[in-house]
């Protein structure tokens, strides 16, 4: 077997064990979501991230649905999002599963700390989102609309920012790039 042979031997099976190490993520977030969609419920998780906007409207006012799809499809995302964050430590597990080997001694021990603080920070930064920025930010545009303009937020796709109103479909991702920079 010639050097060559051995080196792309070598990287055929780190694919391999990459494959292997995804498809475990990828079960883990998979089966919280079905347990997330069988209890508490899509409605009930989305129900819970709108609490921050519908305490900043007018009362008696609620959000609508401007898509034929959009009151499935929001909560359906939500709740995949909140499965990743609940599967993430196995997400992590599994990510440092396939590079601790390729470490030294040295950096395998520093890896724990970093580990650990990174997920710390991160949940810190979804909480401090999720309390303090988008409750600051709902009231600030439910407090500068004008007497004769009534907030109707929309339940619009976490992808269609166009209008301002869509803050709400897209707190996850918001989130997630608020724990990112923590």
């Amino acid at each position: 077997m010639t050097v060559e042979e051995e080196t792309k031997d070598t990287f055929i099976s780190h694919l391999v064990e990459l494959r292997s190490r995804l498809l475990k993520s990828v079960v883990a977030i998979l089966a919280i979501f079905v347990v997330l969609f069988l209890y508490p419920g899509a409605s009930k998780i989305y129900d819970v991230l709108a609490e921050p906007m519908l305490a900043s409207l007018p009362q008696g006012t609620t959000m609508i649905a401007t898509g034929v799809i959009t009151p499935f499809m929001v909560p359906i995302k939500v709740t995949l999002l909140a499965a990743f964050i609940l599967a993430l430590p196995v997400v992590l597990y599994q990510a440092w599963a396939f590079v601790a080997p390729g470490l030294y001694r040295h950096e395998q021990r520093l890896a724990l700390p970093l580990i650990a603080s990174s997920t710390v920070l991160f949940l810190l930064g979804m909480a401090f989102c999720y309390f303090v920025v988008f409750r600051t930010v709902f009231h600030f545009i439910a407090g500068f609309a004008p007497e004769s303009i009534t907030p109707r937020p929309t339940s619009k796709p976490m992808w269609a920012l166009s209008s301002p109103c869509s803050w709400l479909s897209a707190l996850p991702s918001r989130c997630l790039l608020q724990s990112f920079c923590w």
